[in-house]
């Protein structure tokens, strides 16, 4: 994984402007950056950040432009879309989630995703997801918290996906709707722009209406990976 900082030009490419637009945000603010030796310089980590606030606080119709900007086109001008279905395994939902804590929902959702074969150290990921909360919580409004460690995790996953646990009552999170949050996905990335791409699309399925309230009554794991794909489904209407 590239550890290098951006310039003006390769963070153009990245992101989809010119760099003449690169440059105009950073001198405004819009962008974290910094000069050195009179040249922006920008820290990957800090734009994946950037992008991970953008997308939260995003509406529908902003959420599908970050999708167009970060999916990368095909060979007919069409944008490849990620597809949360395909990547949320049915072995890896648990409902109700065994957690009734804070503390108990990253070793129990590190379970669940173990489960797939996909995640080799679920202890790492449970410890990665603990940090990555303190540092800030990824709790929403909406009693939903989308999990992920501070940066992607190559070296203990076999491939990019998601896991999805919903418990039987709301746990303190840190998020709103009197602090508690029930409904819990963590996203496994190996690489940052697949993270990005992963959180753009969830938060797009997760807003559509009803959707929430359905996963609430789903009686299992099948009827809510339904539930996730019909709300898919209905995007691309």
């Amino acid at each position: 994984m590239p550890t290098s900082d951006f310039d003006v030009d390769s963070l153009a490419v990245y992101l989809h402007l010119t760099p003449q637009q690169v440059t105009r945000l950073a001198e405004r603010g819009r962008l974290p950056a910094r000069k050195v030796a009179g040249e922006w310089r920008f820290s990957r980590a800090e734009i994946h950040h950037w992008w991970e606030d953008r997308i939260g606080l995003s509406d529908e119709d902003e959420l599908v432009e970050v999708e167009e900007v970060l999916n990368p086109p095909t060979t007919g001008g069409r944008h490849e879309e990620i597809v949360i279905a395909d990547i949320l395994p049915v072995e890896a939902i648990e409902i109700p989630l065994r957690a009734r804590t804070r503390a108990s929902v990253f070793p129990a959702m590190a379970q669940v995703a173990a489960r797939t074969g996909w995640l080799w150290d679920p202890d790492k990921m449970a410890e990665a997801l603990r940090a990555r909360e303190e540092m800030h919580p990824t709790a929403l409004d909406n009693g939903v918290a989308l999990l992920h460690p501070r940066r992607p995790t190559p070296g203990i996953l076999g491939q990019a996906f998601l896991a999805l646990g919903i418990a039987p009552s709301g746990i303190p999170f840190g998020g709103g709707r009197g602090g508690l949050t029930d409904v819990f996905f963590l996203i496994c990335s190996v690489e940052d722009r697949g993270h990005l791409r992963t959180l753009a699309r969830l938060s797009r399925v997760i807003g559509a209406p009803g959707v929430l309230e359905s996963l609430r009554q789903a009686p299992g794991a099948a009827a809510a990976h339904q539930i996730v794909k019909q709300a898919e489904q209905a995007l691309a209407g």
